[in-house]
């Protein structure tokens, strides 16, 4: 009996381990935790849901005093970590990964172009008249890295590695991209001396960079200040999470030892993918649909951002890499299809993370931040489940087989 008990207990732990090593694990487990906010938000204990995120939380300091709701805390707290972790990824790909050279780098990028402008004019189009409503155009603008890659996963060795560091590069770029759109369009007023502080500190940050410290805590103790600079300027805190990144060093200490930055991206990665982002994605997914109606779905706000995430990514993706392609600039990934890009510019439909956080940014009242989290939803499901269906149809034969090596390097 006990025997049996012990080899249980050991497989169910094989079990939990394959899962957590599964490429699709952090997207299951987002949507997970969206359900599961939107279960309790629609369910008598909806009290709890929201009581749970007004919860104040202050942090004080002598004069100094954060106060904020839980929500907020995890908007401009944990979101800063995530930014961290995109930042490191960002400068590693530029440096010396996928985005080293143009030949690499030349149709991700042209693809991402397509996809922020494909639907950030599908939005505008559909809100055309409301300047409120406009406010939200960047919203559909953006892809999920996460759940993106899960449902890619999700079809196996079918899928040729070409493909999948396609999609990678594309949502990195993606992600630039929106984080230069917040910085430029979703900034308040400005406090000079905050921002004075936050730039000194950037300057220890290069400091820090040029005599090669290879340490993390000089850079995160650094960092902890910029970010409450930041938070205290009027620009969004979440971006002192990029600035530090871009300063931690990417060459080892010897030849033998690993980069600082590495490190921390390999040390990170599972904290943000089963940690940060299931619990950013449970704070801001719950959407009361109690007596809700078709009217309020079909709403400027939430058809502008299902439609933009659905319709203006596969056009904006589709059309400039069709054209960059025929005029030369760039040329289509060994061994890929245009049916396989056509479905990869589904799943970049998928905005959820990134699109709500822009959501919370662009609209404060509880009547719009509805509207966004049922676009978002509504637009990344329809996204998700055609870009699989596409792929799968795109993808029949053993990719396995006809590209070599595809199940080991799943993960790139």
């Amino acid at each position: 009996m006990i025997y049996q008990i012990k080899r249980g207990a050991l497989d169910l732990k094989r079990g939990a381990q394959a899962f957590f090593q599964h490429e699709a694990a952090g997207g299951l487990i987002l949507m997970a935790a969206a359900a599961c906010a939107m279960l309790m938000e629609n369910s008598p204990v909806s009290w709890l849901y929201d009581a749970l995120l007004s919860t104040p939380v202050a942090v004080q300091i002598g004069v100094l005093e954060i106060n904020k709701p839980l929500l907020l805390w995890i908007n401009d707290g944990l979101m800063a970590i995530f930014f961290f972790l995109v930042g490191l990824e960002i400068k590693r790909e530029i440096v010396e990964g996928r985005l080293s050279n143009f030949d690499q780098a030349a149709l991700p990028v042209i693809a991402a172009v397509g996809g922020m402008a494909g639907p950030a004019a599908v939005y505008v189009a559909f809100n055309y008249g409301d300047p409120v409503a406009l406010g939200g155009w960047a919203i559909p603008a953006a892809t999920d890295i996460a759940f993106a890659l899960g449902i890619l996963a999700l079809l196996g060795s079918r899928v040729p590695v070409s493909l999948k560091v396609f999609l990678l590069a594309l949502a990195i770029i993606d992600d630039l991209g929106a984080i230069i759109i917040i910085a430029l369009f979703y900034t308040s007023e400005l406090s000079v001396s905050s921002l004075g502080i936050a730039v000194a500190g950037v300057a220890v940050l290069a400091w820090l960079n040029w005599r090669g410290v290879n340490r993390l805590a000089p850079y995160l103790a650094v960092g902890t200040v910029i970010w409450v600079c930041v938070l205290k300027s009027g620009v969004h805190a979440t971006l002192a999470g990029v600035i530090i990144a871009l300063f931690v060093p990417l060459s080892g200490g010897s030849e033998d030892e690993e980069s600082l930055l590495k490190r921390t991206e390999h040390g990170l990665a599972p904290w943000v993918v089963f940690g940060v982002m299931p619990v950013f994605a449970f704070a801001n997914a719950g959407v009361d649909l109690r007596g809700m109606s078709l009217d309020i779905l079909f709403a400027g706000i939430p058809l502008g951002i299902a439609a933009g995430l659905f319709f203006g990514k596969q056009i904006g993706i589709m059309s400039f890499v069709w054209l960059s392609v025929k005029a030369g600039i760039a040329r289509l990934p060994s061994g890929v299809t245009w049916g396989q890009i056509y479905g990869v510019s589904l799943l970049a439909g998928i905005g959820f993370t990134m699109s709500l956080f822009i959501g919370t940014l662009a609209f404060s009242d509880p009547a719009n931040s509805a509207a966004v989290r049922l676009g978002v939803l509504s637009g990344s499901l329809v996204a998700g489940l055609s870009g699989y269906i596409v792929l799968r149809l795109a993808t029949r034969e053993d990719a396995g087989e006809r590209y070599p090596g595809a199940s080991a390097n799943a993960s790139a």
